[in-house]
């Protein structure tokens, strides 16, 4: 449990970023790209990345540095997150960390994981040669990997932020608080987070030093995060409502082009049919099937209900909005209808 406590200053000075932040979207990025378990949605961009990441690839040797910085879990330096930088300021500051601040964060890193790679022992004695690494790699690592799908990452977190906004405007900091995620409730003066990827209780105190809110792409949904050094300006990252991620990608991605062809014929066939039908109209086996709806129920695009000795699948609104192309709109996130909320 992390305990975030504010005073009426504190709830003053909460604000959220201004936009799409370059340096955690890099780190959270790759976080995806090392996971096995990721959103399934995110799976198109994870086999696109990873083939121009292949270690045979050009691209590899210029990033290996940033990855190996960001495992998949546990803890990753802070210094690669400037606060409310641009992206060309944001590389400086990380290039201009003082040494003995390289040193702490990675021997952090070090210690927690041991699959560190060679090469980060010189950035950690901050060695000119492996600064200049590190800047070729988050830049090589923006140009390819995130700058083509940019345009639909700012689209997700603007409208994400519009929906958060509408919740201050109808109940406070209060209401953005306990709307945040699943995990994090408010009361009275603190923010309870049940998980944030660390085992032990934590009490984080503002005084006096507000809150950043950044909306993250890329951030895995089950879970907030903070930066681990508490001294630093308080941040918490939170992962984008996953049904403004969906839409939102829609509109920029054909449905097959984003799910793949087979999951989007299987969620095209899912309107009171069961497991049997729907493999048999698709051409593939009940097994595979059934793996597919069960990706697609865990991403509310479908429900199943069990009648008698058959489970019977209905798309949901989210689901149909998918099929029919409807997408993002100035007052929110419209499905079929009904506004998405949590």
């Amino acid at each position: 449990m992390l305990r975030i406590h504010f005073s009426r200053e504190d709830l003053a000075r909460i604000h959220f970023a201004p936009g799409v932040d370059w340096f955690w979207e890099t780190a959270l990025s790759i976080h995806q790209l090392r996971l096995r378990d990721s959103h399934p949605l995110l799976d198109s961009w994870k086999r696109s990345a990873r083939q121009q990441l292949h270690p045979s690839a050009g691209l590899r040797a210029k990033t290996n540095l940033i990855i190996a910085l960001s495992p998949p879990r546990g803890y990753f330096p802070d210094f690669l997150t400037p606060p409310d930088q641009g992206f060309d300021s944001g590389v400086e500051a990380i290039l201009s960390t003082p040494r003995a601040r390289l040193q702490q964060e990675i021997g952090l890193l070090a210690a927690s994981n041991k699959d560190v790679r060679a090469g980060v022992d010189s950035l950690a004695r901050g060695q000119p040669a492996a600064l200049a690494a590190l800047g070729t790699a988050l830049r090589a690592y923006r140009d390819v990997v995130l700058a083509p799908m940019w345009a639909q990452v700012s689209a997700a977190v603007q409208t994400d932020l519009q929906r958060r906004l509408r919740h201050l405007v109808a109940g406070g900091w209060a209401q953005v608080l306990d709307t945040l995620h699943p995990q994090a409730r408010y009361a009275d003066g603190t923010l309870h987070v049940a998980q944030w990827g660390v085992a032990r209780d934590s009490d984080l105190h503002l005084d006096g030093r507000g809150l950043t809110l950044i909306p993250s792409y890329f951030k895995e949904a089950r879970q907030l995060m903070v930066l681990a050094d508490f001294d630093l300006p308080p941040v918490l990252v939170y992962p984008i409502d996953p049904a403004i991620r969906v839409l939102t990608d829609a509109s920029h991605s054909p449905l097959a082009a984003l799910i793949g062809a087979t999951r989007s014929r299987i969620l095209e066939l899912a309107a009171g049919r069961n497991t049997s039908e729907i493999a048999r109209i698709a051409g593939i086996s009940v097994p595979a099937a059934s793996k597919h709806l069960a990706v697609l129920r865990q991403n509310n695009v479908i429900t199943s209900v069990r009648r008698g000795g058959m489970v019977i699948h209905t798309t949901t609104a989210l689901g149909m909005a998918l099929l029919q192309g409807d997408g993002v709109t100035a007052a929110g996130v419209n499905v079929a209808g009904v506004r998405a909320t949590k």
